[in-house]
């Protein structure tokens, strides 16, 4: 699953669009730096990512990771692509200060999938490369908020094409139950109870979808409503916490300062005082 900490910087955008009268792009063979995410919008041929071959075709989608080394053989005829070349960090607030490391691991499982029904996902893509190409002002701000658009609309397709599509839409049940229920102290058992899975699958399925346990997502949801009502500065953290089901103040102070890095004491005085 792609990180919600990641930063993008965009090198540059392509796409191209050819018929029969024209030159099909030339062979490429080559290693690169950076990532790049490419999607077929029709066309013939092979791509090989790290010796393992695609066939060129509309709706094939394919990332290429820093390091790897792909060649990129066309066939003459009607084709066309969009690309994305990017590099990006990941930024992490921990113990009161920002962290930055670079990024160059693999963002996704796979690096050749055949999308279906991919025009959600097309329709985005030419959106960043509509933006890049127009060059008006903010474009860098607006073109990384599109690539991240992007990767939601790519991850969203992939969702539905899942076997397992049943249980994602289980899962989302589980988060809805958890939004509306903040103040209350939640169970597995309950849960499971819910959407009548066994405990031990949904904790599977749930991990598979978002990363996260269980019982970690829904603190986790408690922790960011909890900054809300501290920095509503109308409540004192015992109270907080009591709104927010936890009956132990200091447990809830624990895992605040893990998710934060502060305690909720420190985090309220340097936000509302400075």
């Amino acid at each position: 699953m792609l990180s919600d900490q990641l930063f993008f910087h965009i090198h540059y955008c392509n796409h191209r669009s050819f018929d029969d009268k024209e030159r099909p792009p030339r062979k490429i063979n080559r290693t690169l730096s950076h990532h790049e995410l490419i999607l077929f919008t029709g066309g013939s041929g092979t791509i090989a990512i790290d010796k393992r071959h695609y066939s060129i075709k509309k709706g094939m989608l394919c990332y290429i990771s820093p390091g790897l080394h792909h060649t990129f053989e066309p066939e003459a005829g009607p084709g066309g692509f969009l690309s994305v070349h990017f590099s990006c960090a990941e930024v992490e607030w921990s113990q009161n200060q920002w962290i930055i490391h670079e990024c160059t691991k693999q963002l996704m499982k796979k690096l050749g999938k055949q999308l279906m029904d991919a025009y959600e996902v097309e329709a985005s893509f030419r959106r960043l490369t509509d933006c890049w190409d127009q060059k008006r002002p903010g474009y860098p701000f607006a073109a990384r908020t599109l690539l991240q658009q992007l990767f939601l609309a790519i991850a969203d397709n992939v969702r539905k094409q899942n076997q397992n599509f049943a249980s994602s839409l289980k899962v989302e049940r589980i988060v809805d139950y958890m939004q509306k229920n903040l103040s209350k102290h939640i169970t597995l058992n309950e849960l499971s109870e819910l959407i009548r899975l066994s405990p031990t699958y949904l904790t599977r399925i749930f991990k598979e979808s978002t990363g996260s346990s269980v019982i970690s997502y829904f603190n986790q949801m408690k922790i960011d409503k909890a900054k809300e009502l501290l920095l509503d500065g109308d409540h004192k953290v015992k109270d907080v916490a009591h709104l927010l089901g936890f009956a132990d103040e200091f447990y809830f102070s624990r895992l605040f300062k893990r998710s934060e890095g502060i305690s909720p004491i420190d985090y309220y005085s340097k936000n509302v005082h400075g």
